[in-house]
């Protein structure tokens, strides 16, 4: 197994907000930096406080943070995200990894961002 790469207690924070998937309110979303600038945390909130989407937002950025602190690329996380026919991400978590991935991004199947 690959070891853990631990952010310092203090880190580059980076916080905007995104919309998706026609809710009337965005998701505000935090990206945690190591010194060396590259991803190693996701925080997404929004929807309201005990909804379904909120906890599936929640926990899915808890899931991005632990894949990119073991070393996956964000680039294979994108690869590996649903997306709609038009290219479009089928979840939250989808669309902030598309927004995290460097712009000349494609898709598994040869789409570009």
């Amino acid at each position: 197994m690959a070891d853990r790469r631990v952010l310092p207690q203090r880190r580059r924070a980076e916080t905007f907000e995104i919309a998706w998937g026609g809710f009337d309110r965005c998701f505000a979303v935090t990206l945690g930096f190591y010194p060396d600038g590259a991803v190693g945390e996701v925080f997404i909130t929004g929807g309201k406080s005990g909804q379904e989407i909120e906890a599936i937002a929640r926990d899915g950025a808890v899931a991005v943070s632990l894949a990119l602190q073991y070393g996956a690329p964000i680039e294979s996380l994108v690869s590996a995200i649903t997306h709609d026919e038009r290219g479009n991400p089928s979840s939250i978590i989808g669309a902030v990894l598309d927004r995290m991935a460097p712009p000349d991004q494609e898709q598994s199947d040869g789409r570009a961002e």
